[in-house]
């Protein structure tokens, strides 16, 4: 119980600095750990649980270092012009039409199940166009780590693999049923657009409104850092064969993530900037957001780390198992699903998974609930895991909107919550898990 007590007291000590801006992100990732692993008496091997905690995440930071390189310079290249010039036309310069345009762009591109590509391609289309309208960036990061939320439930995404792993199903028994729920979770997300979109039209209409062409011209020029020189329009088709290939190979997983980016970047600086010199100056363009954004993931690491070298996760997972008393038994699926939201931000989504949901599915099945209903019931907590501070996209989102960690997660809040009471009732009312056996 004392582990546990720290454990759950370190996890509210960052959220708290991070959401109220003591601390930054980064500094609160390898500070608190570190302190609280001390006070508690983990003196001996800190420094090895450190490292093991960045080695786990060191593939994760150096693909998504290539990842923003990669995207960074399609965006110089002029490949997402079109789309940006298509978008501009059909939202006329609505906030209202921006936010509903940000999900179906988003609920589309992440059906690749990887929010990082999800995010760059969204970003490098919207951000321009939100910069320009002068609409609030939280509004954009809100509804992107929504939407991508939603299509994280499929089998490709790993939420849904590791449940059925851990609990000896069938992946596609436990996706399937679940479908009418993640419809009903993306209108959610689709009301929430059109209500953030109506409070940025409102705050909004006393500032002047340019005609779409001239939105257009701007919004191009802006994306390309204001030199034109840097487009390469000759290039597109080649651009765009390589972006799509990257998501086939991608999807497919034929390469592993980090070659395969490190790959791209390499052609596609190659192909439109054959000089030295240009190549030079594009990869220090996008230096400080690819840094910043694996120096997060790095330091994410620490924290993983110390959770699990110490045995906190265990506590933590032991905690609240033993206080779910034994007349509860019956309501176990929705017991999980509620279990799941708090959970699957405190800690990793294989900490929850492969160490807690066995326990509390074994817990069920005496009850007569099968594994396959509570490995559904688990993934509720996935509509908001996403802000989660161990999950290494979510810096990525951040880093590249420009905005804090502690703002993105307070303005989500509420939403996110909200899908994963959206999820939760319609799971329930569909028969996907019991209320009750």
């Amino acid at each position: 119980m004392p582990l546990a007590l720290i454990a759950f007291a370190m996890v509210a000590t960052f959220m708290t600095l991070v959401m109220t801006k003591r601390l930054s992100a980064l500094l609160a990732l390898m500070l608190i750990p570190t302190l609280f692993a001390l006070a508690a008496g983990f003196h001996a091997g800190l420094g090895e649980m450190m490292i093991e905690g960045v080695r786990s995440l060191a593939p994760t930071g150096v693909m998504l270092l290539f990842a923003i390189l990669y995207f960074g310079i399609m965006m110089d290249a002029g490949l997402f012009d079109p789309l940006i010039r298509t978008i501009v036309r059909l939202v006329h310069g609505d906030p209202v039409k921006v936010a509903l345009g940000t999900v179906g762009l988003c609920l589309i591109v992440s059906l690749d199940g990887d929010g990082t590509t999800a995010y760059m391609i969204c970003i490098a289309a919207l951000l321009p166009l939100y910069r320009h309208l002068r609409m609030d960036r939280r509004v954009l990061a809100c509804l992107l780590i929504m939407a991508s939320a939603v299509m994280n439930i499929a089998p490709w995404g790993g939420p849904t693999v590791r449940a059925a792993t851990a609990l000896h199903v069938d992946a596609r028994d436990v996706f399937v049923p679940l479908i009418p729920a993640m419809a009903a979770t993306a209108a959610w997300t689709f009301f929430v657009a059109w209500r953030l979109g109506l409070r940025e039209r409102r705050r909004l209409a006393s500032m002047p409104c340019e005609p779409d062409s001239e939105i257009a011209e701007e919004v191009v020029a802006e994306e390309a850092g204001g030199d034109l020189s840097l487009k390469r329009p000759a290039l597109f088709w080649v651009n765009l064969g390589l972006t799509c290939a990257l998501l086939v190979f991608l999807i497919t997983g034929v390469i592993p993530l980090v070659p395969l980016f490190m790959l791209a970047f390499a052609l596609a600086a190659m192909v439109n900037y054959p000089q030295l010199d240009m190549q030079r100056a594009r990869i220090a363009a996008h230096a400080g957001n690819a840094m910043g954004t694996a120096s997060l993931v790095f330091a994410a690491g620490v924290f993983t780390g110390v959770l699990s070298g110490t045995k906190m996760v265990d506590a933590m997972a032991g905690t609240v198992l033993g206080i779910i008393p034994s007349w509860l038994g019956p309501y176990m699926a929705p017991i999980v699903a509620i279990v799941s939201i708090p959970f699957t931000v405190l800690i990793s989504n294989d900490a929850f998974y492969f160490g807690m949901l066995p326990v509390l599915a074994q817990t069920g099945v005496t009850y007569g609930i099968g594994p396959v209903e509570m490995a559904r019931a688990s993934l509720v907590g996935q509509q908001i895991h996403l802000l989660s501070p161990l999950v290494a996209s979510t810096y990525l989102l951040v880093g590249q909107t420009d905005i804090d960690l502690g703002d993105h997660q307070r303005f989500t809040w509420k939403w996110g919550l909200g899908a994963c009471g959206v999820f939760l009732v319609v799971g329930l009312v569909t028969g996907v898990f019991p209320l009750r056996r």
